[in-house]
């Protein structure tokens, strides 16, 4: 029999969540426990030294000393390019640093998960004499603990007994009512006076998540494609997994919509409610792990699709807010400097820890120098009691840098709700979205994080409170004081001009909303959305642009050469011409050309439902207006080796398009999936496998590469499985491929709760000439532990020419357990970060079927 597989280690918190010394360097401040063995050696957390030295498993990173020249990024001009260039930076010192390490681990077979933007590896061993190799090693800095953490309790009241009302749909420039802390730091006059409501910058946050479609966030949110659908690539981002593998944005817990709400909902919650939001869930729910938020600081500074994979450093945003907090031995640091360095402004929370008199009650990486920290205060003006304090216990630096408006703080929650809550989680948010009202306002200050904090700090409002040490205009209770946006941009450089406008029907003269205007000039550009009477505001430093308008049922429009001179506010109104419409019909091929029954298709960029492929794998979408889109189309479950397909689509007439599904893949495109013709392989050399969950070791007749890893010998399992790591695996339950909890580096024949008996057990075979050799792992007549009568054959084959992985099974009837219904097929990393699951709990195996993983290239 088997047991779940061990849950993968999570850790951290709303309010109160830190990356305990992961991201090192001279920055690291380690605890009073950490060893060393000698001078020249890493240090070393004594909670990894403990566990190893009893023999359990510890999850901790590796801390290499090398960093990145960041200084290439820091002179760039212009957004895209500073981004490109640290990302590029980041990725390529990591990539020759790590090097050396990765191949150490490869050799002893451990697996890890690598992260460029604080050069570090996480591993998971039990195995004392590697964590001592490590801490040996010239390359290493750190070892440190991977850290988990507890709600606030501040924070969790608060919501307990914080009230709900229904949500209702908001317009960013209507006259509507702000929240108390909205009017508190002046952001609605900020509105009034200067008509900006942050547009043209993009915000985004690290938190639990967002509800994207709230009637509050929905028209900010950069992936709302203005006709009713979305595009989620480069706009969302869910290392934790919580919110399944569709790449739909979801918040499981309701502090990142709350927080999302603040700085970019509308109905007066919001404080910039013209920016635009994109997130990354760095947390799983009520608590966050290390390496999620570290997954999550790195697709801040260069967004992927929603696998991961071809980042763009261009789509960066220009704020994010971090809500979290706690601890005081961290270096997220690395991180902070990352985006600086990009010229991405970051804001933290101080804590909750605070209780209105002690001091040093602030926490990183709030509390780090580099971070710019915010405390919270009440409607009376008060601080609140339990805003964190410093000077900081990191760095003795002096904390908070501001205050905002966080307690009693009404904002979005799921389910298209509101709700009031407090902690200097909702402190944060207000500086973010103060943020982007300045550098909407003064776009001169875009990137140029040094001056937008001295502009943040000089308009404060001072509060004298000294008891924590400082001055009454700079102190460690308060901070600068309490925030002020108006003062910041009254005192802001206004080198720039404001061009307003309205897009309208040729034919009717009815304002068009949802149309996208963009000014490019230079280093410089900016794209804002019209509203629903199709009025749009672009505020522009001076000089040459191009405008350039497109939207869904219209021509779009171009003007080059188009001059802003500095205050010289200018109107430009553009008429669109409506376009015609057509039907769009064709036929859904699955990976081996045949039609697709249930097939989703849809005409992204087309404010038009979605179709599903009839049994014969035939679709009709019936009105489409000329343009160029993408046809997507996604295989229904369980997709097997159907992979999903984006195909460019010109509609200037009645349109027939065929699809054919690719090769599904994992995500980094390592390797790819594929149906094949069965061509059995007999065993013939009978390997000691007996009983129940037992496991030996095989040696391979040929080297085998496993996810760029070469291999002489694998491990294999009663229960139908092949591991590169470990040669006994212990007693789990199949779960879903990929999956960071252990077992890592295997491929899963048939991994299910299997027995050998007198009439079953487990060969091997070789096949062919040297070069073009065949492996076989053979399984014959393995009996189920839930139905002891029931049987199944099946085999992996491993391809010495290609490097191919094939699976096949035989003598497959009618019986589910034979089908694959409580059974996982398919290969994963080393790390378990990366895999290709065919099948999970599926009955969806015959009789001689057989599925090829095949490496990239081969």
């Amino acid at each position: 029999m088997n047991v779940s597989r061990t849950p993968r280690r999570r850790g951290s918190a709303w309010a109160a969540v830190t990356l305990a010394a992961v991201l090192g360097g001279s920055a690291v401040v380690l605890p009073q426990s950490a060893a060393a063995t000698s001078p020249r050696q890493a240090s070393v957390d004594s909670a990894v030294l403990d566990a190893v030295a009893a023999g359990e498993e510890s999850r901790f990173f590796v801390v290499l000393k090398d960093r990145a020249d960041l200084s290439g990024a820091r002179r760039a001009k212009g957004h895209g390019a500073r981004t490109k260039a640290a990302f590029e930076a980041l990725r390529t010192e990591a990539a020759d640093s790590q090097r050396p390490l990765r191949a150490f681990l490869d050799r002893r077979k451990v697996g890890y998960e690598s992260y460029w933007i604080a050069n570090t590896l996480l591993v998971t061993t039990a195995d004392q004499s590697l964590v001592e190799e490590l801490a040996a090693r010239a390359d290493v800095a750190s070892i440190v603990e991977e850290q988990t953490y507890r709600l606030d309790g501040v924070e969790a009241a608060s919501q307990a007994a914080a009230p709900t009302e229904a949500g209702t749909d908001a317009d960013a420039a209507a006259d509507v009512t702000p929240e108390w802390g909205v009017a508190d730091i002046k952001a609605d006059q900020v509105w009034d006076q200067y008509g900006d409501r942050g547009e043209g910058i993009v915000i985004a946050d690290i938190d639990s998540g967002v509800q994207y479609d709230h009637p509050a966030l929905v028209g900010a949110y950069r992936g709302n494609l203005g006709d009713g659908s979305f595009s989620h690539d480069y706009n969302w981002y869910d290392p934790t997994g919580q919110c399944g593998t569709g790449g739909t944005p979801c918040d499981n817990n309701g502090h990142g919509t709350h927080v999302m709400g603040t700085m970019a909902g509308a109905g007066g919650v919001g404080v910039a409610p013209g920016a635009t939001w994109i997130a990354a869930k760095g947390c799983e729910s009520s608590s966050c792990s290390d390496a999620s938020l570290l997954a999550a600081g790195q697709w801040i500074l260069a967004p992927t699709d929603r696998n991961g994979r071809n980042p763009r450093p261009d789509l960066a945003p220009d704020i994010v807010n971090n809500s979290w907090g706690g601890g005081d031995t961290t270096f997220y640091q690395e991180i902070v400097e990352a985006w600086n360095s990009a010229g991405i402004f970051e804001a933290f929370a101080a804590g909750n820890d605070g209780d209105g008199v002690t001091c040093s009650t602030s926490h990183a990486p709030g509390s780090q120098a580099p971070s710019y920290g915010v405390g919270a205060y009440d409607s009376t003006g008060k601080i609140a009691s339990f805003s964190g304090f410093g000077p900081s216990l990191v760095d003795g630096s002096a904390k908070p840098n501001i205050s905002a408006p966080g307690v009693g703080i009404r904002s979005t929650w799921p389910g298209s709700a509101y709700k009031a809550i407090s902690g200097t989680s909702m402190a944060t948010p207000h500086v973010a979205g103060a943020v982007a009202l300045l550098w909407s306002e003064a776009p001169s200050l875009i990137g140029d994080i040094d001056a937008t904090r001295a502009l943040l700090n000089g308009s404060a409002r001072d509060v004298d409170d000294t008891h924590c040490g400082g001055t009454a205009g700079r102190n460690n209770v308060w901070g600068e004081g309490k925030l002020d946006i108006l003062g910041a941009v009254d005192a802001a450089p206004h080198t720039a001009a404001v061009v307003t406008g309205r897009v309208t029907d040729g034919a009717t003269g009815a304002g068009i909303g949802g149309v996208s205007v963009k000014a490019a000039g230079g280093s410089v550009s900016r794209t804002v959305t019209t509203a629903a009477d199709g009025s749009y505001r672009l505020t522009l430093p001076a000089g040459s642009y191009t405008l350039t308008l497109g939207g869904y049922g219209y021509n779009g429009a171009s003007e080059s050469g188009y001059e802003v001179v500095a205050g010289g506010d200018t109107t430009k109104d553009f008429a669109l011409d409506a376009v015609p419409h057509h039907a769009v019909s064709g036929t859904v091929l699955d990976v081996t050309g045949r039609p697709l029954p249930g097939a989703t298709v849809q005409v992204a960029g087309a404010p038009v439902p979605a179709v599903t492929t009839d049994a014969a794998g035939r679709f009709t979408v019936p009105d489409v207006a000329e343009g160029a889109f993408t046809l997507t189309t996604a295989p229904a479950a369980p997709v097997l080796c159907n992979g999903s397909a984006a195909q460019p689509l010109t509609v200037d007439g009645d349109e027939a398009a065929t699809v054919r599904l690719p090769n599904r893949t994992d995500a980094a495109g390592t390797y790819s999936c594929a149906p094949v013709a069965s061509s059995w392989i007999a065993g013939s050399t009978k390997v000691s496998l007996t009983g129940d969950e037992d496991a030996t070791t095989v040696a391979l007749p040929f080297p085998v590469k496993h996810y760029g890893v070469t291999y002489t010998s694998a491990s294999v399992t009663t229960n139908g499985l092949v591991n590169f790591l470990a040669p006994h695996l212990g007693d789990y339950a199949n779960t879903a491929l990929p999956a960071a909890a252990r077992p890592n580096g295997v491929v899963a024949a048939f991994w299910d709760d299997l027995v050998l008996d007198k009439k079953s057990g487990v060969q091997t075979a070789t096949t062919g000439a040297p070069g073009a050799r065949r492996f076989a792992i053979v399984w014959n007549n393995a009996a189920f532990v839930a139905a002891p009568s029931v049987r199944i054959s099946f085999e992996a084959v491993f391809d010495e020419a290609t490097g191919a992985i094939t699976l096949q099974y035989k003598g497959i009837g009618s019986h589910p357990l034979q089908q694959g219904a409580s059974a996982t097929t398919g290969i994963e990393n080393q790390a378990g970060t990366d895999g290709l699951g065919h099948s999970f709990d599926s009955a969806v195996l015959g009789d001689a079927t057989a599925i090829r993983f095949t490496p990239k290239g081969a």
